[in-house]
């Protein structure tokens, strides 16, 4: 379905935003962008699974495989999201079968995708329990197609630092390797075997200007003003790769960033939630085999809402709207107004707020987990709610399951757990960490009522947060006292970079995280969002 909120809008040119995104306008745009070109191929980097609203999360993400299959992908590298459930369920989804647990969602089965999944840089640990060779990857590396007698290969790779953004049980058997090490390894392999034109795919991606529009072109050579890991990434790859593809920021950028020669190389991103398609055209020289840098093209197109749906893929999106209606439509509670996540992260949000008191609400009994306070992390809030009904009917400040699924899509697990006051300030800090590019990624949670403290923009990495702020219902917390601390299992399990979380004693598992927000939605309504001032920010 076409995505709602700020996930629906494009930025343009003159500060603007325009309506886009719909499978089933991708598609029509898609079909445009190809009609008269004789080779054409199409690609992905990504997070096309994992993380999904409730149309195609409730499905296990078939629903977005079908549609990814009827658009007419060929091949995308895969992101952290494909690693939400385990490498098992990522080549479920490959290959196809029914869900081991949920069985088939509907009479066709599952056949799996139509196009291949790349996985250079996700290889089996020694000793791994599928009984797979140390260091194979879990998928193929790299694809090659012919175009017209000439082979094109692809180089598909998350991040490296993707362990740190899935649950680990479903890793444990998976070491993921340097993206640089990785592409130029491939490449090496691939020109033995007579590939000169070579893209890489890789899920990890860069930040342009506060702003810009969704068609930003940074294209002034070394300068070009993009930050963020790709950066640095793309100067280390090497000359023979001719084009790199990124995703994971849910940025739009069209860039130059010359490879180690010197000569032209496009690094791009077509943002996310189908909002954008970049449309790369270059030429393949038949003496070289090789890609014409100064051929290639770049241009980022919006998937506007103003051209015809595509009734194939309308058509798929409506099989699965009548599967889950019965499910999707159910009331879960009500809500006064618009309750919003901060979309870039790095700022405190009503709605993770609301997430927090809902898991505090759920653990606080003796019985339940004995919780005192509840922290959510950002990247768990995947959509807002919205006060203005949908066009399912059911009216304004109505709060649907598939709203609330949407909301928090991951079914994880609430946990309760023993800290000091000492590790309750080191998991604030932990909310900056310093990247690989020397950037400073700020991860803000989400706090429950009674908690306060303060933060300071000027401070170091890892002292930023003066312990003397940090309250719990107005008493400072005392560094050696233990406290009941709830989080879901995937921040519990160290995930986003909270690793002192790992070291929580007296665990005691609560229910799904899904559930204790349906169930404050429905003991609290109509649910006012709370004013998202519980922290403090100092210059």
């Amino acid at each position: 379905d076409p995505p709602t909120g700020g996930d629906g809008r494009l930025t343009v040119a003159d500060g603007t935003t325009v309506d886009a995104g719909g499978a089933a306008y991708l598609a029509t745009h898609l079909r445009g962008l190809r009609a008269g070109a004789r080779n054409t191929l199409t690609v992905a980097a990504g997070d096309l699974i994992g993380g999904s609203p409730f149309l195609s999360g409730l499905f296990r993400d078939e629903p977005s495989v079908e549609s990814l299959n009827a658009l007419g992908l060929d091949v995308s590298s895969v992101g952290n999201h494909e690693f939400d459930d385990g490498v098992p369920e990522l080549l479920r989804m490959q290959f196809g079968g029914c869900h081991p647990l949920d069985g088939c969602f509907d009479a066709d089965g599952y056949g799996g995708a139509d196009f291949s999944w790349l996985a250079a840089n996700v290889v089996y640990k020694a000793g791994n329990a599928a009984g797979m060779r140390p260091g194979r990857t879990v998928l193929p590396p790299t694809w090659v197609k012919r175009v017209r007698g000439i082979p094109v290969g692809f180089i598909g790779m998350t991040l490296e630092g993707t362990p740190e953004l899935v649950a680990q049980a479903g890793i444990r058997d998976v070491e993921f390797k340097d993206e640089v090490v990785t592409a130029n390894a491939a490449a090496r392999r691939l020109r033995h075997r007579g590939v000169e034109a070579i893209v890489v795919l890789l899920h990890e991606g860069g930040l342009p200007p506060a702003g810009a529009a969704f068609d930003y072109a940074c294209n002034a050579g070394g300068a070009a003003a993009l930050s963020g890991p790709i950066v640095e990434i793309a100067k280390g790859l090497s000359p023979a790769i001719d084009l790199v593809v990124t995703g994971h920021t849910h940025q739009p950028y069209v860039c130059d960033i010359p490879d180690a020669t010197g000569r032209s190389r496009y690094v791009t991103s077509a943002a996310s939630y189908g909002r954008v398609i970049t449309e790369t055209n270059l030429l393949l020289s038949r003496r070289t085999r090789d890609v014409i840098r100064r051929s290639v093209t770049s241009t980022n197109h919006a998937v506007t809402r103003d051209v015809g749906l595509a009734t194939d893929i309308q058509a798929i999106i409506d099989k699965w709207k009548a599967l889950s209606a019965p499910i999707a439509n159910r009331t879960v509670g009500s809500i006064t107004a618009d309750i919003t996540r901060s979309i870039t992260r790095n700022a405190e949000s009503s709605l993770a707020d609301l997430i927090a008191d809902a898991q505090l609400a759920a653990t606080a009994a003796a019985a339940d987990g004995g919780a005192q306070m509840a922290f959510m992390n950002p990247g768990g809030v995947r959509a807002d709610l919205t006060f203005a009904g949908s066009p399912a009917g059911e009216g304004d400040g109505v709060v649907t399951y598939g709203e609330s699924f949407t909301v928090q899509p991951f079914g994880n697990l609430l946990v309760s757990m023993d800290l000091t006051g000492a590790q309750v300030e080191t998991m604030l800090e932990q909310q900056w960490t310093t990247q690989t590019d020397g950037s400073v990624r700020f991860l803000h949670m989400g706090v429950s009522a009674g908690v306060t403290y303060s933060w300071s923009a000027a401070g170091a990495v890892g002292d930023k947060v003066d312990p003397a702020t940090i309250r719990l219902n107005g008493v400072v917390l005392d560094p050696a006292a233990t406290y009941r601390v709830t989080v879901n299992s995937f921040l519990a399990d160290g995930g986003d970079g909270f690793l002192v979380l790992k070291d929580g004693l007296n665990r005691v598992g609560g229910g799904g995280d899904l559930d204790a927000f349906n169930a404050y939605l429905a003991a609290n309504a109509p649910v006012t969002g709370p004013t998202p001032n519980r922290v403090t920010p100092l210059p």
